[in-house]
């Protein structure tokens, strides 16, 4: 049976709206490994809007360029070039959606959290989220423009 041509109009719509779109960032000096792909949810557009109370999905998929038994997460707010150290619930890669220990050649989804606290200012500023190895080489490292906001 050959499927109808709005059947298959209905089909592609559906799957371009259930896909994420990936944001824009800057590679600011992965040298393990290599992204493929940032994602922030919910993040519709750039800068993306954080809303204080909110804790926004992170996603990464990388290729990792050598091997290593784990790995950690260092955030940061970066504000006029000063890197503030931003905490994040979990920090380590291996209990992020990486399988540890690393391999090689191998590619990888991390997935963790970005809480906003309720104190937090209102303000612009970029996000610098790295991962590094045993080695405290970057698997990666990437930034983003935000606006938190009430």
């Amino acid at each position: 049976m050959v499927p109808s041509p709005l059947a298959l109009l209905l089909a592609l719509g559906a799957a371009a709206t259930a896909l994420a779109e990936p944001l824009r960032f800057v590679d600011c000096g992965s040298v393990d490994g290599s992204i493929q792909e940032v994602n922030v949810s919910p993040c519709p557009t750039q800068p993306c809007l954080l809303h204080k109370g909110t804790s926004y999905s992170i996603n990464v998929t990388f290729a990792s360029k050598i091997e290593s038994q784990g790995s950690k997460a260092r955030v940061y707010g970066e504000m006029m070039h000063v890197d503030i150290p931003f905490p994040i619930p979990e920090p380590d890669g291996c209990k992020s959606g990486i399988q540890c220990p690393i391999q090689k050649g191998h590619s990888y989804s991390y997935l963790n959290k970005l809480p906003v606290k309720s104190e937090y200012p209102n303000i612009k500023l970029i996000v610098k989220w790295e991962l590094v190895d045993d080695q405290d080489q970057m698997l990666f490292c990437w930034k983003i423009p935000v606006q938190i906001t009430s």
